[in-house]
């Protein structure tokens, strides 16, 4: 068998999508923690070392020794390796071309190329390694201008903004989903139960590759968020265009959005320990009477009632403000009716014509 050293490993020096996906697989030998946090779109974590024994490793590098820091990290990395050999690449046929990272493609990614370099794999390390991905995702969503022309939704909360956006992608419109990227709802109740957000950089990575798979040359939908979707900050990039856009404003009746609102939130209309909680961050406080009677409401399961009066005292209030001040020329208004299921497909139906007309 021939023996393999690091120069007879290829190396690749960019990340953008088009080198990613020249690959059978792009392979992130990182911890789980460090892939959970962010990882390249399309990468499987095949870790050469776990959370604790990272950790561990680490720990005997800065408080006893480097070399024994080496000699039981190389004893892991060889047991992991051996273990996604024996697992997930066991099928893996000869022509099998994998891309593989870790941190800044060192020690780690380098160990388990050479492995799989000596198995015959033609075995490619990204130089720089998870660093020169982010680096990508920095200069596309912080230091460039994107090339996309934006129309946005806008209007009220409980007009199902998020559900037009789908329905619009159904037509074959281009959108960006900002809520469904960040895991969030957008608003105060717009936690998704059971599903944390991503982190910042993560989401910044589903945002570059959803836009780096639209057309440039068609206009891309958005609903109008504020700067922050959750706690995830919209990218620089995005956020430039969004504050010049055109809007187009949806529009129903406050008995209508109340409705949708306790469709829309059954998860938090079912967790009164939630909806407790919610209301006590409202960002202006309500009072104790105001508290009490809301209480009230849910405990009756007048729920309607319940965001019917979140609306006027809270919602519509901070929109109608935010709006009076806004610069961006308007496209019309669009009336939902009653936000039923054919209301909303017909509002599509009605956004996709006018977006058409605008690239005509």
């Amino acid at each position: 068998m021939k023996a393999i050293s690091l120069s007879d490993i290829e190396t690749l020096a960019t990340a953008d999508l088009a080198s990613l996906a020249r690959y059978d697989a792009v392979i992130d030998v990182r911890s789980p923690a460090e892939f959970a946090e962010d990882h390249a779109p399309g990468a499987i974590n095949l870790p050469v070392l776990s959370n604790e024994e990272r950790a561990e490793v680490g720990t005997i590098y800065v408080q006893q020794d480097r070399f024994l820091a080496r000699k039981v990290g190389a004893a892991y990395i060889a047991h992991n390796v051996a273990h996604h050999l024996q697992t997930a690449l066991a099928d893996r046929p000869g022509s099998f071309r994998p891309l593989i990272y870790c941190w800044r493609g060192g020690q780690r990614s380098n160990a388990m190329a050479t492995i799989l370099a000596q198995v015959g794999w033609r075995t490619t390390v990204l130089t720089g390694g998870y660093k020169t991905w982010r680096r990508h995702v920095s200069e596309r969503l912080y230091d460039q201008t994107l090339p996309f022309r934006l129309v946005l939704l806008d209007g009220y909360t409980g007009l199902g903004k998020t559900e037009v956006l789908q329905r619009l992608a159904d037509r074959g419109q281009q959108v960006i989903d900002l809520e469904g990227l960040a895991a969030h709802r957008g608003s105060l109740f717009g936690a998704l139960a059971g599903q944390p957000q991503p982190s910042q950089k993560l989401f910044e990575s589903r945002l570059l590759l959803a836009l780096e798979a639209l057309d440039p040359a068609r206009p891309l939908i958005v609903e109008a968020e504020s700067s922050k979707v959750g706690e995830r900050m919209v990218p620089p990039a995005l956020w430039n265009l969004m504050t010049v856009a055109p809007r187009l404003e949806l529009s129903a009746t406050p008995e209508a959005r109340a409705r949708y609102l306790v469709r829309a939130y059954g998860d938090i209309v079912a967790d009164r320990a939630a909806l407790d909680e919610a209301l006590r961050r409202l960002p202006t406080w309500p009072g104790r009477k105001r508290l009490e009677a809301w209480g009230e409401l849910a405990d009756a399961g007048d729920f309607e009632a319940l965001a019917l009066d979140l609306m006027t005292l809270h919602y519509d209030p901070a929109y109608h403000r935010s709006s009076r001040k806004d610069a961006r020329p308007s496209l019309g208004v669009l009336e939902l009716g009653d936000l039923q299921s054919a209301d909303l497909d017909a509002a599509a139906a009605e956004i996709a014509r006018r977006v058409e007309a605008l690239n005509a």
